[in-house]
């Protein structure tokens, strides 16, 4: 549930960008799909930033680092492990929204020109979201060993 939930926030924003494109695209195409690219590359770098700033704040509070010297005085764990997760969810995050940006573009020019071809589109747009999938299962596989 709190998956779900966790995607439709993250789709929220990029539902303005899309109505705007489908509003314009009669008018002029070429230009309707220039501004909703654009507009998406600016979402992801926006994310980028985003999770750049709560990790550079993470690892540099005093909270996280007296809670890595508890975790080493109690027990023999791994005190990076929480990073190692973070890194990787992060970087496999930064990786789909790459992914997502140029088979999006594709995806919208392709539908732009033939509208039938929705389906096969959202399938391509839909494996490059599955590189965040893959990052989330090797963080909680690293959280639970």
């Amino acid at each position: 549930m709190i998956m779900i939930v966790a995607i439709l926030v993250g789709l929220v924003p990029v539902v303005p960008a899309v109505i705007v494109f489908l509003r314009e695209r009669d008018k002029a195409p070429t230009k309707a799909t220039r501004d909703l690219v654009l507009g998406l590359n600016g979402f992801n770098a926006v994310l980028g930033l985003m999770a750049v700033g709560i990790a550079v704040v993470w690892l540099f509070s005093p909270t996280a680092a007296s809670a890595a010297g508890n975790l080493q005085a109690g027990a023999a764990v791994d005190p990076y492990a929480t990073l190692a997760a973070a890194i990787s969810t992060g970087l496999a995050c930064v990786g789909a929204g790459i992914a997502v940006a140029s088979s999006g573009a594709a995806a919208v020019g392709a539908i732009a020109e033939k509208p039938e071809s929705f389906g096969r589109a959202l399938i391509f747009v839909g494996l490059a979201e599955g590189i965040a999938i893959y990052g989330l299962i090797i963080a909680f596989i690293i959280l639970n060993r």
